[in-house]
């Protein structure tokens, strides 16, 4: 089991606590595109992101998928639902091979509403999330291609070693053909390049972030 000390949500609790939330908790291994959880679910289970990448998004009626947010260590999954039991607005998906912890939420909620330490924590995620809607706003109405190709250049390079360009775009809301074409212009334009190793590096950063800031 996980160091549940290590993980900040959890850090004021007492011993006695910590081993309460372990003997409620299981952690789950997810290959790349598996599943955490669906649009709909019901929320039985708090999650957090102990390693990997999970991103969130919905689904429109036609099936196409609209990407939200991308998660990293160790981040709250999915928590509104389970603080305001509603179904889970969104699916939430393995990008590359990770780790989730789960937590039976009934048997959690006495413990993490009796603690202000764990409640603060809890504000800061909800306020962590207004945050993201904020910015799939802005990328979505605002941003042209090459600003989002340019923004997750920046701000999350590795993920261009890690995934294939389908999964990029995916992530981008964007096509393949799209992606490659601006991969190629910004290399063109000397902003990137590829290493002996076929790894993109920034060369330009600046000429990237006046894409988008």
């Amino acid at each position: 089991m996980v160091c549940l000390k290590e993980i900040m949500l959890f850090n004021s609790l007492s011993e006695e606590n910590l081993k309460k939330i372990e003997d409620i908790s299981i952690v789950k291994k997810l290959n790349a595109k598996d599943i955490l959880f669906y649009e709909g679910d019901h929320p039985k289970y708090l999650h957090i992101l102990l390693s990997g990448v999970i991103k969130l998004y919905k689904t429109d009626p036609k099936g196409h998928q609209l990407f939200l947010h991308q998660f990293t260590p160790t981040s709250l999954i999915g928590e509104l639902a389970n603080f305001e039991n509603f179904p889970f607005p969104a699916t939430a998906e393995a990008v590359v091979e990770s780790e989730v912890l789960k937590i039976d939420y009934a048997e959690l909620s006495d413990t993490i509403f009796n603690s202000p330490g764990v409640s603060m924590e809890i504000i800061k995620s909800i306020s962590k999330k207004a945050k993201i809607l904020e910015n799939v706003i802005h990328q979505e109405m605002i941003l042209s291609a090459e600003a989002k190709v340019a923004k997750l250049l920046v701000e999350h390079i590795e993920l261009f070693s890690q995934l294939k360009n389908s999964q990029i775009a995916s992530l981008l809301n964007t096509t393949p053909e799209t992606l490659s074409r601006t991969i190629t212009k910004f290399k063109k334009s000397g902003y990137i390049k590829y290493d002996i190793n076929h790894k993109l590096q920034i060369v330009q950063k600046n000429h990237l972030k006046q894409l988008y800031v």
